[in-house]
Formats: C-alpha cells, structure tokens, sequence
C-alpha cells in the first residue's frame, strides 16, 4: 500500500505506537523500556527490545513536560496512575537530540560514526520547527553555521546518495553558496544544472588551477566538508580518511551522513543564526 508524502508521518507515528503497546503487553512491561524502529514509507520493523531506559528517555520526558520516571515508579509500585491527556505527536514545537563526538582529541582515528555508540555526550534543543531546533542542537554540540557565499566541500558517496544530495546542493547554490565537490561529485552535479568546482582526492595529486581538497580545508577556504563515505575499496577509505581527518584536524565542521547533511543543509538555507529565538523551556507550551 502506498501513501501519500503528508500521511507518512502520521501512519508511521501510529503504526509504532500500536506495535510498542503490543509488545508491552505482551512482555508485561511495567517501568520503561528501550524499542528501537526502523521505519520506511509507512513500514515499520522492530530492531530490538530492551528492558531499561534508554539516553533518550529523560529528554522525550523535557521535551513532552510529562514526568515519565514518576509515573514509571507508580506502574512498577502497582498503582495505576492516570494517562496523559495529551497526543503526544501533536505538539507546537520540536525537540531534537545531536551527538558530540571528540574525534580531536582521538590522534589519526577515523572519524565516521558506526553502529557502536561512540558518542561522548549529546545536546536536546527545542525550536519552533523543526529546521530551528536541528540548528540549535548543531550550534550546541560545535557547528558554525556556513554564511552567505561561504565554500562546502562535497564528496556524496554512491549514486543513491549523490541524488539525495542533490535537492541540497541545489539550495547552496541559490542561496549564494560556492561548492566545491570531488571528480564523481563535481561531474554529477554540473550534469545536473548545479554549478561546481571541483576538488581532487589526495590521491589525484596537483594540477595546475585546480584545488586540492586538502589545501581547502588545511587553509579554511571552506567551511564545511560533506564526505559520505562511497564503499571500502582501498582508494576509497585512503582518500576519504584523510579528507575526515583533516577536517578534524583544522576543526572544520564535518557531516558523513547524508540525511544528515540534506536536513543540516535544508536549515541554514531556510534560517540565519539570527533567526534562531532563545525562549526558556516554559515557553513553550504543550
């Protein structure tokens, strides 16, 4: 079954509550409990089931202003506390979580983040929006926002990924924006009406008028390197290792997920730093 773009949402968010309550009461859960998802055009699978709280627990509870740990306790103690009144997929406001990672402080480790949990801490900001509260989360675990006509760096993986950023590509370019983008990179997006520079790999040398993505981001000529690593032949993780290292070498922002880098992208295209509101957490109002 197939639905629309706008109902994906709500029927996903909907199919997960229906499997979660199941499997709670099927493994007669009482206290709080880890369930992971992953979720596709209104598909939903179950990854794992864990009986304990997971680090997104206390924030859901902020973000929701419902004291989940109390009504926990209460559940777990026999009684039968009242449920909240509220839809909690219905809110006015959006919370979101990023990771900080201290990749700097780790000498020659490659800097992509795998299935283990090798985050060091993370940051929950609250926006009115989705876009405002993603680049409140980044700014807060040590992003600078690009400016108007900064340079990005773009390596975007395979193909598959390389059309995913294309749409934000196509909005660094419009909102004044230089890319410059390795061979693959470059090559797809001028085909595809995206003006790009490009940038050779560490293994393609120098050429004459041509930059080396090294030197850009050894010389802070960008401020921002998108490098979505393409697959594991030996060329590939030589070059793209030493691309995410450099950048964390020079301390030059750095995204290797592309969802990541198109939502990322999509919010400082849409918002300045000065657009962002400080409001406290009462403000905003369930």
């Amino acid at each position: 079954m197939q639905f629309p773009p706008q109902k994906i949402y709500g029927v996903t968010a909907a199919r997960i509550r229906k499997i979660a309550t199941k499997i709670a009461h099927e493994l007669r859960i009482t206290g709080p409990f880890n369930i992971q998802f992953l979720a596709t055009h209104g598909y939903v699978k179950v990854i794992e089931c864990n009986l304990r709280a997971s680090r997104s627990f206390p924030f859901v509870s902020k973000i929701l202003k419902v004291n989940f740990i109390e009504l926990a306790t209460k559940c777990m103690l026999g009684q039968h506390p009242a449920r909240p009144e509220f839809d909690a997929f219905d809110l006015d406001f959006v919370g979101v979580k990023a990771s900080q990672f201290s990749y700097s402080r780790l000498n020659l480790a490659d800097p992509v983040p795998g299935v283990d949990m090798s985050s060091t801490g993370e940051v929950g900001c609250i926006g009115d929006c989705f876009d405002e509260a993603l680049l409140k989360a980044m700014i807060s675990v040590g992003y600078n926002i690009p400016k108007k006509g900064d340079a990005i760096l773009v390596s975007s993986g395979n193909a598959y990924e390389k059309a995913e950023m294309l749409r934000a590509c196509t909005m660094l370019f419009e909102k004044g924006y230089k890319i410059y983008a390795t061979s693959g990179t470059c090559k797809y997006l001028v085909e595809n009406g995206v003006p790009a520079l490009p940038a050779l790999w560490p293994s393609e040398g120098t050429q004459p008028g041509v930059e080396t993505a090294l030197d850009l981001i050894k010389w802070h000529e960008v401020s921002l390197v998108i490098n979505i690593p393409k697959n594991y032949t030996e060329r590939e993780i030589t070059n793209g290792y030493k691309l995410r290292r450099a950048a964390i070498d020079y301390n030059i922002p750095l995204i290797t997920n592309s969802r990541l880098a198109t939502a990322y992208t999509r919010a400082f295209c849409a918002l300045s730093e000065e657009d962002l509101l400080i409001k406290s957490w009462d403000e905003y109002k369930v």
